[in-house]
Formats: C-alpha cells, sequence, structure tokens
C-alpha cells in the first residue's frame, strides 16, 4: 500500500501516536487479532499496522472503521466539539457588531 507522506511537527507526531497506542490498547483488551480488526474494518493489516503505529498518512476513513470495530466510534464524535477557540473568536466578532 503506498501512502502519500504527512508531514507532522514532533508534538503532533507524538500525540498521534498515542492514540494509534490507544488503539492497539483497545483492541488487545478486546482480545482481537491484527486480522479480525482489519477484515471486519475493511482495511488491509498493514493499514492497521499503520493506525496503530500514529502513521498520519492512513485516511481519516480508517481510523474511524477500526474506531467503530472496537466500539469506539463515538469518540470519532468528540473530534472538535468542543471547540473553546473557535468559540472566542465568534464572540469577539459578535461583540463588534
Amino acid at each position: 500500500m503506498k501512502l502519500k507522506k504527512q508531514i507532522l511537527l514532533p508534538k503532533y507526531q507524538k500525540e498521534l501516536e498515542q492514540v494509534g497506542e490507544n488503539i492497539k490498547l483497545a483492541r488487545k483488551r478486546r482480545k482481537l487479532t491484527t486480522i479480525q480488526v482489519s477484515e471486519r474494518a475493511g482495511i488491509d493489516r498493514s493499514t492497521l499496522y499503520y493506525i496503530e503505529k500514529g502513521n498520519p498518512s492512513v485516511s481519516m476513513g480508517a481510523y474511524f472503521n477500526v474506531l467503530r470495530v472496537l466500539g469506539l466510534h463515538d469518540d470519532f464524535l468528540k473530534v472538535a466539539t468542543d471547540d473553546e477557540f473557535g468559540r472566542k473568536l465568534q464572540d469577539l466578532s459578535l461583540m463588534g457588531k
């Protein structure tokens, strides 16, 4: 599988690696093999390997499907829900009107 290289700053790469590690631990807690998860998620085993390593080139869809297989897809819905910075920007623009 050929992935398009994505560049992340080291701090953010570490965060993505932690996400991958969390996914790997969730899989192991459920006693699921890489074959089981990859087949159920409809991805190659190599893609699951990249996800568990925190590779930034894997599509969000693949991450979502793995989370779905693990029963953690609700976590995906939490992404960007608490947009404190965006709300502050919105409040500032409303104050100027």
